[in-house]
């Protein structure tokens, strides 16, 4: 379990770091404003390359060799984007995504497999750290840059130490060996019950990861401070908890997600909206409070899916794997399209009207994703446990 919840917490806070800092960041390596959008815009596109991999990889290597091999692939990262120049951040920010990805796809597997009494009470717990340490990410990386004096680069390379201690804690785990899945991908492909999951995972992804890279510049621009701005962002994460740890226990205790679904898009759509047709400090900080917690709630929601739709751990990597690549290719698009419609309007109407229509979107493919049904009602032979 410790290993899990290690791993966990490196899937999050090399990513919600940058935000805070990408004005510096900008500065600091000559980006243009679009170039800029990469920044947060590559992990996504790494995310929808490298999940469909990942189940592949973890049938041949098993669980735990795959989900080494990602950490070696964010440390790599991690520290390839902290060298000082345009091209070696970006290419670091894609590493960064792969290495991401992988933790991603297979850790819903991982859980299906040695927890399957306790899906959605380990979901709820693996996702709260997860949510735990993004909030650090985006909390501590001015005071890291400024406070510290670590500049843009110590500040992103300081979270090396973290996956260097998931690298040693996952040291023994490389002996477990399990034997290799024989089950065949395609008709995953085929369920419009995956493809409602994958659309209202990549959707939450959206809005996710928009969050992460302009919520700052919206506030700033609102006449917040940059350390306020970034620890409201910190905030968000924070009151994500209680619904990143409840929803997929709930989730788990009922046939039907329906209901979640509704209340999730609920959250989103008022405090997207307060943002829309309201100021002061005092509101957003409401604002941003409702959105952090449909946030919480969404992600964890849309994992507990991969497990609660399907019959075994194979299954749940597959969906994962589908889900996460088509999903996060569609959330890739979000960061960039806000940052045009931003810079072509100059304001932030567009983008939060945008992010509103995202959110009924979202509403409608997770209302089919929480009926009581399979992706496959009956699992193949080769799947069975």
């Amino acid at each position: 379990m410790v290993s899990i919840l290690i791993m966990a917490a490196n899937l999050r806070p090399t990513i919600t770091g940058v935000g805070p800092l990408i004005a510096e960041i900008s500065r600091g390596t000559g980006l243009s404003p679009g170039l800029a959008g990469m920044v947060t815009t590559l992990p996504l596109i790494a995310f929808g390359l490298i999940s469909p991999i990942a189940p592949r990889a973890a049938r041949r290597l098993g669980l735990e060799r795959t989900l080494y091999i990602g950490l070696i692939i964010l440390l790599a990262g991690t520290l390839c984007r902290s060298l000082g120049t345009a091209a070696a951040l970006l290419a670091g920010m894609f590493l960064v995504g792969a290495g991401v990805a992988i933790g991603n796809v297979l850790l819903p597997s991982l859980v299906k497999r040695d927890f399957p009494q306790r899906i959605g009470l380990m979901t709820g717990v693996y996702t709260t750290v997860m949510n735990i340490f993004a909030g650090l990410g985006s909390g501590i990386s001015v005071p890291l840059a400024h406070g510290l004096g670590l500049g843009w680069r110590g500040a992103l390379l300081t979270w090396a130490i973290l996956t260097v201690v998931a690298l040693l804690l996952w040291l023994p785990h490389l002996r477990q060996r399990h034997l290799p899945d024989a089950t065949q991908m395609g008709g995953m492909w085929r369920s419009p019950v995956a493809w409602q999951i994958t659309f209202f995972m990549g959707l939450q992804s959206l809005l996710f990861y928009v969050n992460v890279a302009w919520l700052p510049t919206l506030l700033h621009d609102r006449g917040l401070s940059l350390s306020l701005s970034g620890w409201l962002v910190s905030l968000m994460q924070i009151v994500s908890l209680p619904g990143t740890f409840l929803v997929p226990i709930m989730a788990g205790r009922q046939r039907r997600q329906q209901n979640l679904v509704a209340a999730i898009s609920a959250l989103f759509f008022v405090g997207y909206l307060g943002l829309l047709i309201t100021q002061g400090i005092v509101l957003s900080i409401i604002w941003v409070i409702f959105i952090g917690f449909g946030a919480g709630a969404s992600i964890s929601l849309a994992l507990a899916f991969f497990s609660l739709r399907t019959h075994t751990h194979h299954q749940a990597g597959q969906i994962s794997g589908m889900a996460q690549s088509i999903g996060y290719l569609l959330a890739a698009a979000g960061p960039f399209t806000v940052g045009l419609l931003h810079s072509a309007s100059g304001a932030w109407t567009m983008p939060l009207m945008l992010l509103l229509v995202v959110v009924l979107l979202m509403a409608g493919f997770g209302l089919g994703a929480g009926r009581d049904v399979y992706i496959n009602p009956i699992p193949p032979a080769a799947e069975r446990p």
